[in-house]
């Protein structure tokens, strides 16, 4: 009996997961808002939190252990963009006390998974 060899697919990765599913979950909050508040701070929350999940698919895209975990690492930083702007959409009330906490959450488990992630390319990839 041959076996196959399973691939490593975006889909497996937790920190690819748990922020595509975070960044849907604040779009469907920010389209609430009204239009001054979607303009300001709706916008730039959507767009960092849409980039954790876009640079980790981009990097998982790339050929070079260099360039994956320069996309992973800019995943990082978009991750303490999106803290910042939770905190503004908490303090100006644009968030109720539940949808901050699971934000909030949610965004505290991604540095620990990508910082994983790049071991484990370090680990497996030779270039």
């Amino acid at each position: 009996m041959v076996m196959k060899k399973k691939y490593l697919q975006l889909n497996d990765l937790d920190a690819y997961k748990i922020s595509f599913n975070l960044s849907n979950y604040i779009w469907d909050i920010v389209l609430r808002w009204d239009y001054f508040a979607k303009d300001t701070i709706g916008k730039q929350f959507a767009r960092s939190i849409d980039s954790i999940s876009s640079n980790i698919a981009e990097g998982f895209g790339r050929y070079t252990k260099k360039d994956k975990i320069n996309f992973y690492r800019y995943s990082y930083g978009s991750i303490k963009e999106s803290l910042d702007w939770n905190e503004k959409a908490k303090i100006r009330k644009l968030l109720s006390d539940e949808e901050y906490s699971h934000i909030f959450q949610e965004l505290q488990k991604l540095p620990k998974l990508i910082n994983q992630l790049i071991q484990y390319t370090n680990q497996k990839l030779q270039q």
